[in-house]
């Protein structure tokens, strides 16, 4: 664990309020986050100080995806809908007022977009129609995190319900349900280049699925309180999670044996939860998010 040098490049402010949502554009030098105040901010990886306002919403916003296709950014507004971004042009192309629950997560393949909502839903929408094509009731407890496996076009879904479900994205049929966690499932990253689900819970635990069968290989004590997200490094040899416990833990993909904690004592890192992090494509930087209104960008030498 010694070996691993660990820099603190940037600490970015400027959001008013605690900062939930994160994603990589389709240029991987740009990243946008979303927070508590509404606001949606665009920062580059090059010269990462000065970030640009994309958009200001009137809640919260929890969820941020995508389109590397269409160079768009789908803004998931709480009790609101859907905010679609022209990142080409910096302007809004369309809206989409699909629920007036909270959105806690949305993914896109192909022409659909996933939407995880807070009474248990995901809505399916149809990207070039703009028009939604399907809501299907997967629990009565809200859906928390979203996960596609692109090669085996399955979408895994974590639920307050304390379970996994497995949707195969072609018929959008239950393929498998999974006692997964003793509470709330935060977490999920499919590895990208093995048949392996890490999922990550408010029990703190982190369990390793495998995907061809979708059992439990492991189940690891991860964290002192919740995992609140994970994020594979491009290669798929390692991955981080992030937690409520206000640490970041670096875990070899082949072993899940812990390798690095980036925390506040160790390295100057967040005061309050940390909510999301994003291995970045561009440079192999981390990037995490945090309660406390901050921005950490961190360099990893493994």
């Amino acid at each position: 664990m010694l070996k691993i040098q660990v820099n603190k490049l940037h600490s970015l402010t400027g959001h008013n309020d605690c900062i939930y949502a994160l994603t990589e554009g389709p240029d991987p030098r740009f990243f946008y986050t979303g927070s508590g105040d509404g606001m949606v901010v665009e920062w580059d990886l090059d010269n990462p100080r000065d970030g640009k306002l994309m958009a200001k919403v009137g809640h919260s916003v929890y969820a941020l995806e995508i389109d590397k296709e269409r160079n768009l950014l789908f803004i998931g507004h709480n009790f609101e809908g859907i905010h679609v971004i022209d990142l080409e042009n910096s302007k809004e192309l369309w809206s989409l007022k699909m629920t007036d629950q909270s959105i806690f997560d949305i993914k896109a393949i192909g022409n659909e977009l996933y939407v995880g909502t807070g009474d248990g839903i995901i809505h399916i929408i149809d990207i070039e129609q703009r028009a939604v094509k399907k809501h299907i009731k997967i629990s009565k407890k809200s859906v928390r995190i979203l996960a596609i496996d692109p090669s085996r076009r399955q979408l895994a879904a974590g639920l307050s319900d304390h379970s996994i479900k497995i949707i195969n994205l072609a018929d959008h049929s239950p393929i498998y349900s999974l006692d997964a966690h003793n509470n709330s499932v935060f977490g999920l990253a499919y590895a990208p280049n093995k048949p392996m689900l890490v999922s990550g819970g408010r029990d703190a635990y982190m369990n390793i699925w495998d995907t061809e069968k979708y059992y439990l290989q492991e189940s690891i004590v991860a964290h002192m309180f919740a995992i609140n997200y994970i994020s594979f490094r491009e290669d798929g040899k390692y991955y981080v999670t992030c937690s409520m416990d206000k640490s970041i833990k670096v875990w070899d993909a082949e072993t899940h044996r812990l390798l690095k904690v980036i925390d506040k004592a160790r390295y100057a890192g967040h005061g309050t939860s940390i909510n999301k992090v994003l291995w970045s494509t561009y440079n192999q930087s981390i990037v995490s998010i945090s309660d406390d209104r901050t921005i950490s960008i961190w360099q990893v030498e493994l």
